[in-house]
């Protein structure tokens, strides 16, 4: 059997040496800066994810919402301290202040796939510039510093804003997990979402194209959706589905 037939049976060669593995980095951005999560980070996070009208931000996430401030603490130390999920905080540069937290999880560098996941937007967070820039930060992370080949994104299959994050931030659906896991005592079908390291370069200067000081007014407001910067990628089932949201 030729090369060519190997191919065809089996898909194309690839590099096999394993990527690194994520260090607790800080990686600066101009709206965030995102860092390694640290215990100190829990109170300011506690008072902006608890209280009236918040406690929908942990409906889809594995745990939470806290009784009390010892408790969140307990718990964002365990995070600090583990390294699959490797936690960050997500810091605003304008004053420094913990607006939030997410973290690249199940993380195999043999096959060089990883995936983003555990995200707590803060209301002071959410639908900002921030929000995106740190996903921004995260892809820039994985792809550019790290050489993965696939990066994942995951949600529970009811997790609307969710689903259409991923699809916003550049992300393919690849379908649905049926009973794919019990979180809270329920069961969890999960939709996946993949970004691979092909379609980077077209996602990554559709992000600086809107993180760009120019796409924002002087009230901070957007001129351009982040999808009016799509560049499509030829063969990318992705692409297509990223120029439409």
């Amino acid at each position: 059997m030729n090369e060519q037939d190997l191919e065809d049976a089996l898909g194309p060669r690839v590099d096999p040496t394993p990527a690194p593995r994520p260090e607790r980095v800080t990686l600066t951005g101009r709206f965030v800066t995102v860092a390694p999560l640290a215990p100190g980070h829990a109170e300011p996070l506690y008072a902006a994810s608890h209280g009236p009208g918040r406690a929908q931000l942990w409906t889809y996430l594995f745990n939470g919402p806290f009784d009390n401030l010892e408790a969140f603490t307990a718990d964002v130390e365990a995070k600090a301290n583990a390294a699959d999920p490797l936690y960050f905080v997500v810091l605003d540069n304008r004053n420094g202040r913990p607006v939030g937290y997410q973290s690249l999880m199940r993380i195999d560098p043999v096959h060089r796939v990883i995936e983003v996941g555990g995200i707590l937007y803060t209301p002071l967070m959410q639908a900002s510039a921030g929000s995106t820039e740190a996903q921004y930060l995260f892809a820039r992370y994985v792809f550019d510093a790290l050489g993965y080949r696939r990066y994942e994104w995951k949600c529970n299959d009811r997790n609307a804003p969710s689903r259409r994050a991923a699809l916003r931030l550049g992300f393919s659906f690849e379908g649905v997990f049926r009973q794919h896991m019990i979180v809270k005592n329920r069961s969890r079908d999960t939709a996946w979402f993949s970004m691979l390291d092909r379609e980077w370069p077209a996602r990554r200067a559709a992000f600086e194209g809107w993180l760009g000081a120019d796409n924002f007014d002087a009230q901070g407001r957007q001129k351009r959706r982040l999808q009016d910067f799509a560049i499509s990628t030829p063969g990318s089932p992705g692409a297509a589905r990223f120029d439409r949201v």
